[in-house]
């Protein structure tokens, strides 16, 4: 990370307190504790926060994945994220598309983990109405911490005993078939988990803005151009009157802008 454009002013470490005061942060890479520093959550428990990589024209994703768009500093951002958070909350899509693997303990984080009373990784959330899940993957089969599954209370019997066998939780936030977003959220809280990310996929984060439980939003803005019919970050129905969120940050590095937006 190279250039913290002039949104507060204020480099990361200059935020914590140290450093000279500038104009805009030093053409420099910054450390990983510059990175936490500047994407700490705020006091508010619990707090949802979103990471997402977008196109120039949109795309979430190319030919299925969102690692083409994506950067070496957007996946260090990607793992500082994991490792500020409690739990990571993904599609179950996603879970399936992107082979999603369970997150691992990072020894540069393990200090500020242990200090704010987290676990060695963050567990990582599947939404899923259906539990139509590989659960012999790595992710169900041998996760640092249990992985949990939200779903609906009317889930089918089979697929919850499978869930459980594999070593899963599950976690029931919604009366029927699906998750209620507010329910899920208090769930997690309920379990310790305050410090809330989710990756996605568009579905799952659409279904968050239309709940009106995200926070936060952190969009890498890939510079580059896909065409095609990839989906957006978001999608879903379309919200009665378009949610306006306030810029926090703003930093760059080779062309990718990488902000960060917060509920007012």
């Amino acid at each position: 990370m190279r250039r913290l454009f002039p949104v507060t002013y204020e480099t990361p470490a200059q935020a914590s307190g140290g450093g000279e005061r500038g104009a805009a942060g030093a053409d420099r890479e910054w450390s990983l504790a510059e990175l936490a520093a500047a994407y700490a959550y705020p006091a508010k428990r619990p707090w949802l926060r979103g990471n997402m990589v977008s196109s120039l024209d949109g795309a979430a994703q190319h030919d299925g994945h969102s690692q083409p768009i994506s950067s070496a500093t957007d996946m260090r951002i990607f793992g500082t994220l994991r490792a500020l958070a409690d739990v990571v909350v993904v599609g179950a899509e996603t879970v399936r598309q992107e082979g999603y693997r369970p997150a691992r303990a990072r020894a540069d984080f393990a200090a500020a983990r242990e200090a704010a009373g987290q676990g060695p990784a963050p567990a990582i959330a599947v939404v899923t109405a259906s539990l139509d899940l590989d659960f012999s993957l790595p992710l169900f089969a041998s996760p640092l911490v249990p992985t949990l599954i939200l779903t609906g209370a009317a889930a089918a019997p089979e697929k919850v005993a499978a869930a459980e066998k594999a070593g899963a939780r599950v976690v029931v936030a919604g009366e029927g078939m699906g998750v209620d977003p507010e329910r899920a959220v208090r769930a997690l809280a309920g379990l310790g988990h305050h410090r809330l990310l989710t990756e996605g996929g568009p579905r799952l984060l659409g279904q968050l803005i239309a709940a009106e439980v995200l926070d936060e939003l952190c969009l890498t803005l890939s510079p580059t151009l896909t065409a095609g019919d990839a989906q957006r970050v978001a999608g879903g129905p379309s919200v009665a009157v378009p949610r306006r969120f306030e810029l926090v940050s703003l930093l760059e590095e080779d062309g990718f802008l990488f902000g960060r937006y917060r509920r007012p």
